[in-house]
């Protein structure tokens, strides 16, 4: 290791994956060291620990911080960069993904490699970029107010009964199997939700969605390639409803969603803004899902905060 090697704060979830995070942890350490870093490894010991060692290294003084796991782990440690009430903690730091998860819907948007060196490589020699972050406020299962940053998709209707499902599945399965399969148990007894949404300051739209998407990144679920348009550093969300009814119906779209040409079909609506209100019209709750996470329901609030974070 060189005398003037970087400083690196590696957050790291050794579950993530199965297992699959500690087990190329070594792996990952002694590439990140051949490229230059000085790496102080920190794991997380519950969920939305990586949130509090986050804060904790920027805090410290801390530049940036690298994160092994997963898209849900990488969604905590986006949260870790801003205080409870949304202030940033410091302004200019850096996230670096090292993605070792069950998902790896971010890694795809932002070509993230998934070997090991190339991966290490990448991020010791890429200069941070700008990029945009979705602020959340909704209401979590108890009905309170709740707030929180999110990194790639948030969505609400059949995603959010799918996030059960596949967190209480065996990760073994990996993530485009047990989403797949998640999503087929979740639409066979589920129905659309009557829903009001307004984007920016065009009109309010009332329909029944099965899921509605609001896309920083262009992939969730897995793989489904729900917003193929989307950019992480356009300063908009890609919103992209699904409004079919039925299982056959629905099942129909499954080529186009994973292959990338969902849009313009029958069924699917499609609008660009930065601030996105979502009520629900019904007396069933309308669940969400954020990074791949359940953490409350409808009515909800999405807001575009530009450029608010760098990406390395």
């Amino acid at each position: 290791m060189a005398k003037d090697a970087e400083n690196l704060v590696l957050i790291v979830n050794p579950r993530a994956g199965a297992g699959r995070a500690a087990r190329r942890l070594p792996e990952l350490i002694a590439a990140l060291e051949r490229h230059g870093a000085r790496v102080d490894a920190r794991s997380t010991q519950a969920p939305g620990h990586a949130t509090e060692l986050v804060r904790e290294a920027l805090q410290e003084g801390a530049p940036g911080v690298a994160v092994v796991g997963g898209d849900g782990t990488l969604s905590e440690a986006l949260n870790g960069f801003f205080t409870r009430d949304g202030a940033p903690v410091s302004e200019g730091a850096w996230l670096g993904p090292l993605p070792c998860g069950t998902g790896g819907d971010f890694r795809k948007t932002v070509e993230i490699p998934n070997e090991v060196e190339a991966m290490a490589a990448r991020l010791m020699s890429a200069a941070p970029r700008r990029f945009d972050v979705g602020w959340l406020e909704y209401a979590d299962h108890e009905g309170r107010p709740a707030a929180r940053a999110f990194l790639n998709v948030a969505s609400f209707g059949l995603g959010g009964s799918v996030d059960r499902i596949v967190n209480e599945s065996p990760k073994w399965m990996g993530g485009r199997l047990a989403f797949f399969l998640g999503t087929l148990r979740a639409m066979a007894g589920y129905r659309n939700r009557r829903v009001r949404v307004t984007v920016d300051d065009q009109p309010p739209r009332e329909a029944s969605v099965l899921n509605l998407a609001v896309a920083n990144g262009q992939f969730f679920g897995g793989g489904m390639h729900i917003a193929p348009e989307a950019r992480v550093d356009d300063g908009l969300f890609d919103v992209v409803g699904i409004e079919r009814e039925g299982l056959v119906g629905n099942l129909t779209l499954a080529r186009h969603l994973y292959g990338g040409t969902l849009l313009g079909q029958p069924g699917v609506s499609f609008a660009r803004g930065a601030r996105v209100v979502a009520e629900p019209l019904g007396d069933v709750p309308v669940l969400l899902d954020v990074d791949g996470e359940a953490p409350g329901a409808l009515p909800a609030t999405f807001t575009l905060r530009p450029r608010a974070v760098r990406l390395r």
